[in-house]
């Protein structure tokens, strides 16, 4: 029992390292390692169902309506947005401040747009100011 109880405060990291080198100096300890982090639950992923893809978008994450996979996450992919908590009052708060919180975010990126094309078309301006003032007035036709 006290050998189990010290094994779980060996971190995951520790583990992986572990079963690598067990893999690449004798492989059936590598392998033995692989069995016990998948047996003992070491492995999250696969405690977690994954999301399902229904209709057109990924079930599970609370980005319903959206056709793209969400991104973000850790291991076991993206972490889920949309877990209730259980208090409603809360669960409408939260969603409202996170539409509130991407609209602010889309609003913002198209802020940064305008500024970089703004920015492009000065210096493109000035480029071109420079480069009529340095070349001097045209040749004239040879006649």
């Amino acid at each position: 029992m006290a050998i189990v109880a010290a094994l779980d405060e060996i971190p995951r990291p520790f583990w992986l390292a572990l079963m690598v080198l067990g893999f690449i100096f004798f492989w059936p300890l590598g392998l033995l390692i692989l069995a016990y982090l998948l047996w003992s639950g070491r492995m999250a992923c696969w405690r977690h169902a994954a999301p399902a893809w229904q209709g057109g978008n990924w079930q599970g994450y609370g980005w319903q309506g959206r056709s793209e996979r969400p991104s973000g996450g850790g291991w076991c992919g993206p972490r889920r947005r949309g877990a209730a908590s259980g208090n409603t009052a809360f669960d409408e708060y939260r969603a409202e401040t996170l539409r509130r919180l991407e609209d602010e975010e889309r609003e913002f990126r198209s802020f940064l747009d305008r500024l970089r094309r703004a920015r492009d078309k000065a210096e493109f301006d000035q480029f071109l100011a420079e480069r009529r003032n340095a070349s001097g007035p045209p040749p004239q036709p040879q006649e």
